[in-house]
């Protein structure tokens, strides 16, 4: 057995700073490339206060770790990879995303049944009805369009809070939170992260209230009637599974829409297979999570005991990185990982995690995206880029990776 320390340590004579940011929401950063080509399974990187963790690189590594019960996701312990200062802010709750063991298990079982596949493919005709709906605003004040603003951050936020039962006339509001909260989290400062993840807590805390007192058709009001009442959900756990339903899901799923539009503009002969058999979107789909992942460091664990794999060794405290961009264009796992083919199988990416954090809303998010993208270039077959993709930003390192705008036209 090989401690990893000394495998990094011999090959690497830099620790890098991290996160990296990217300069297109479907290429490798340069130092992501730069770490694969050196080949090793994981290095060492340099967090914003000194600290340093592990980064994984090949994707079979990531899975089995992403399965080992060792890695705890519990932000709360010593050593886990906080990534900007932002994340060192005391938060008034604790997610379904940073529990382990049994209290995962528990909360995640009752939102199951929200999410299976048959249950979300019943949305199926209220999402193509959302998704016409905005295309029908969109068009009407055309030719052109930011395609963010206009139509990615309001499809699927739309439909999460059909879901939950929040009223879409306050979009407006937690939209703008939600931004701050996850694309500009590597900006914000610990008082601003807590002053933003205060603000909508508050709001979510007053409509849980609401939704106990007389319960809604939508899934708050089933876990209120059916869970709080009952005993077996505290309303402040009712509080943080609606934030993360309402935050996570609605920003990672428009900004996978965002630029998966961009990806395909930028790869027309694969937009053009699409167009032509429209019926290889589904499979489509899974690459193009491959290739975009959005979510890129969200996958992040701190070691709760040492673990040993494949002769490195990670102590416990440690911290571990897993970006899914990099795990996902490991060409071990993908041939010619950084090529776009949309008839490629690529349901085994980690666009959604894997192991038992898995995102539970992944059939939900593959739905809206589904008719999204589909809908969007049956549409507007022509649609095309308003301005050269140098001009394009990108979000800040250290949240959702995603386009700011995305100026289109037809």
């Amino acid at each position: 057995m090989t401690d990893s320390t000394a495998i990094a340590g011999a090959e690497s004579p830099a620790v890098p700073s991290f996160p990296i940011p990217r300069k297109c929401p479907h290429q490798l950063p340069d130092g992501y490339a730069r770490m694969r080509a050196e080949g090793l399974p994981m290095q060492r990187v340099t967090l914003f206060d000194g600290g340093e963790a592990w980064v994984v690189t090949q994707h079979s590594l990531a899975r089995r770790l992403l399965s080992d019960p060792r890695l705890s996701s519990e932000r709360t312990r010593p050593g886990f990879p906080a990534i900007s200062p932002a994340e060192r802010a005391p938060r008034p709750f604790r997610s379904l995303t940073e529990m382990d063991g049994t209290d995962h298990d528990v909360h995640r079982r009752m939102l199951i049944p929200a999410f299976t596949v048959r249950r979300i493919q019943e949305l199926r005709p209220q999402v193509q009805e959302t998704v016409d709906g905005r295309l029908d605003a969109m068009i009407e004040k055309g030719p052109s369009a930011d395609l963010v603003s206009q139509f990615a951050v309001h499809v699927p936020s739309m439909v999460i809070c059909r879901l939950l039962d929040v009223s879409y006339d306050d979009h407006e509001f937690f939209q703008a939170l939600t931004q701050r909260i996850t694309q500009d989290r590597g900006t914000l400062s610990a008082d601003e992260f807590r002053q933003a993840i205060g603000q909508i807590h508050g709001y979510l805390d007053r409509l849980v209230t609401e939704q106990e007192r007389e319960p809604g058709p939508g899934l708050l009001g089933l876990l209120a009637s059916e869970r709080v009442a009952g005993g077996t959900l505290e309303h402040g756990e009712l509080v943080s599974m609606a934030l993360v339903l309402l935050v996570a899901a609605q920003e990672t799923t428009s900004s996978t829409l965002t630029s998966s539009v961009l990806t395909l503009l930028e790869n027309p002969a694969e937009l053009a297979r699409l167009q032509a058999d429209p019926e290889m979107w589904t499979g489509a789909l899974e690459e193009l999570l491959r290739f975009t992942s959005v979510a890129d460091l969200g996958t992040r664990r701190v070691a709760a005991d040492d673990i040993e794999i494949d002769g490195l060794v990670i102590r416990s405290g440690e911290g571990v990185i897993i970006p899914n961009s990099l795990v996902n264009r490991d060409p071990a796992a993908f041939e010619d990982p950084d090529v776009l083919d949309v008839g490629r199988s690529a349901r085994n990416h980690l666009a959604f995690g894997h192991g038992v954090h898995n995102c539970i809303g992944q059939n939900m998010s593959r739905l809206i995206l589904e008719v999204s993208l589909r809908t969007l270039f049956e549409r507007l077959p022509g649609l095309r880029l308003a301005v050269p993709v140098e001009e394009l930003e990108m979000s800040a390192a250290g949240g959702v990776q995603t386009l700011t705008s995305l100026p289109v036209t037809w």
